[in-house]
């Protein structure tokens, strides 16, 4: 079969490589469309020959699990996987895998693993509340804008953080309340933070009492130093370390909040803001643009 594979130079080309082997509670799945995440095509600036990325999957079940888990044959499905998505076929665990609604088409699918359990889960470990005032950094992103629309669909007033103005121009219409171009001033009782350093240092000077900063990532690539008077004396409030696998291992909610994003896809109450929708033969400009953070929300690969 063909994937796309890290070329040792950055990039990535097409190549033959060996069919998937499922371990029993993997099910074997024909790809549609894959989703690129900006750990991935960051990791092949440094990847060796041969690496193969994806996480983000939407197609057809070939082979069910062995153990009897998961969707049966030919039902159309969307997952996460561990790598080595970007392929004609990909072998994914079960517990991570959702059926797809009628309608919703895979493209529109591919974008939720990574990006929308990675929304969902960081407002969960925040412990949002109808009426939290939710400030999101990086919003204009993939897991940003979903953040946004989860947000204010549980009835929170929320605040989207944008580097420059123009990268927030459809941000209220998914349900933020106000745009900041850099870190406001004020309070707020949930933080999701991604960038890392000085962000990071001014979200834990502005989190509210019993508030949470939800820190998933540091895109900066800067160290992080704070004022921690500032952040001790808001009482009850706390620092959440976050990463998407470990947090989905604890919990086990992975195919259950994988259905529930698709649903609300699904029925129009999700915009999943594909920016970038190509054929996998375009798969170098595409990782190219993200780069060079010319893509507002998701790209995705038609794998054809």
């Amino acid at each position: 079969m063909r994937a796309l594979v890290a070329d040792g130079r950055g990039g990535v080309e097409i190549r033959d490589v060996d069919e998937p082997r499922p371990e029993r509670t993997e099910a074997l799945v024909a790809v549609s469309a894959v989703s690129l995440n900006p750990f991935e095509v960051r990791s092949l600036g440094s990847a060796k020959e041969n690496w193969r990325p994806g996480s983000d999957v939407s197609g057809l079940v070939m082979t069910p699990a062995a153990d009897g888990s998961g969707p049966p044959e030919g039902a159309g499905v969307v997952a996460l996987g561990r790598g080595g998505g970007w392929a004609e076929r990909a072998a994914v665990p079960t517990e991570h895998m959702a059926l797809m609604p009628e309608g919703l088409d895979p493209g529109r699918a591919a974008t939720l693993p990574v990006a929308g359990l990675t929304a969902l889960r960081a407002l969960h470990a925040g412990c949002l509340m109808p009426d939290h005032r939710v400030l999101i950094t990086g919003a204009s992103g993939g897991v940003g804008r979903f953040a946004v629309q989860l947000a204010a669909h549980d009835g929170a007033d929320v605040t989207a953080v944008v580097r420059k103005a123009e990268r927030g121009a459809d941000l209220e219409r998914l349900g933020a309340a106000r745009i900041a171009v850099g870190m406001p001033s004020g309070e707020f009782d949930v933080i999701l933070e991604s960038a890392g350093g000085t962000s990071l240092a001014a979200a834990l000077g502005i989190v509210a009492r019993r508030g949470t900063v939800v820190s998933f990532g540091n895109s900066s690539k800067e160290p992080t130093t704070f004022e921690a008077g500032s952040f001790f004396s808001k009482g009850g409030a706390r620092l959440y370390a976050f990463s998407l696998f470990p947090e989905l291992e604890r919990l086990g909610t992975g195919a259950h909040d994988l259905a529930h994003l698709a649903a609300m896809a699904a029925g129009g109450h999700l915009d999943t803001s594909i920016d970038l929708d190509v054929s996998w033969h375009e798969a170098g400009d595409a990782i190219e643009a993200l780069l060079a953070r010319r893509v507002v929300g998701k790209a995705i690969l038609r794998i054809d």
